[in-house]
């Protein structure tokens, strides 16, 4: 699939880059206290965007990485879709006016569909995405919200429903039981989500655990994928998995996916 995008992530905690189990504030590993030598890195081995998390905002509100996004615009040439405390539309605007590529909305998607949408209309479809992460819980999928520490009570067939037919053109999907878990992407859900909404770019995320997840996401139908801890881990090296991609690119313009 032409287009196809790896996304390292970079969460940052207090200031450090950190990945958390399953959502869960009190799991956490800490990697560095430079995100932005990361950012670099990245960079250097062969990204085109960046997944910037602002993981004290998504608890508490008030999104606080402007700083280090405006850093990482200046010093790379990646392309960076971040969030994490985005309560209002003033937060969305406030975000893209620091320099970001893409706004990254989770809980306000969730409580408020109406602003997001009117967020959508007025900055357009490719500058916003958002986080439908959902955790399956008496037999649905149920989408928590303020950095997954609260039931929403909404299920992620609707909001797939109200945002594909206004137009949605990327969205996220974690399943939060295997973020950060090295179990596998969810492909399951990802066939489900675009199955009922085809038209969606969709993001996988959750669980990659090397180069091998991230083709059966690309195969199952997702537009990109969000790398985080495998690659903190070193599980596979950024580099390989670039190269892998434009293999991958370069084929299906000829044949079957690899």
């Amino acid at each position: 699939m032409s287009g196809f995008m790896l996304l390292p992530a970079i969460d940052v905690r207090e200031g450090r880059v950190v990945r958390l189990r399953q959502g869960d504030y009190t799991q956490e590993t800490r990697y560095a206290d430079d995100p932005l030598a990361i950012a670099q890195r990245y960079a250097e081995a062969g990204a085109r965007w960046l997944h910037l998390v602002d993981l004290d905002a998504a608890r508490e509100g008030g999104y606080t990485l402007a700083p280090l996004l405006a850093s990482i615009k200046a010093t790379t040439s990646l392309s960076v879709q971040t969030g994490g405390g985005v309560r209002s539309a003033n937060d969305v605007n406030r975000i893209l006016d620091a320099g970001a590529d893409r706004v990254v909305v989770g809980s306000l998607a969730v409580r408020n569909p109406d602003t997001v949408l009117r967020c959508l209309q007025a900055c357009g479809a490719e500058r916003m995405t958002v986080a439908l992460d959902a955790r399956r819980i008496g037999g649905h999928w149920q989408l928590p919200i303020a950095g997954w520490t609260r039931q929403s009570g909404m299920l992620l067939a609707d909001m797939v429903e109200i945002y594909a037919n206004a137009g949605l053109r990327h969205a996220l999907c974690t399943d939060i039981d295997r973020d950060g878990m090295l179990a596998g992407p969810n492909i399951g859900l990802y066939r489900d989500i675009l199955a009922q909404a085809p038209q969606l770019r969709l993001q996988a995320s959750g669980g990659v655990r090397g180069i091998g997840d991230i083709i059966a996401s690309r195969d199952a139908g997702c537009a990109g994928v969000v790398l985080g801890k495998a690659l903190l881990d070193g599980h596979f090296d950024l580099s390989e998995a670039m190269a892998e991609q434009r293999v991958c690119v370069d084929r299906a313009t000829e044949a079957p996916a690899c």
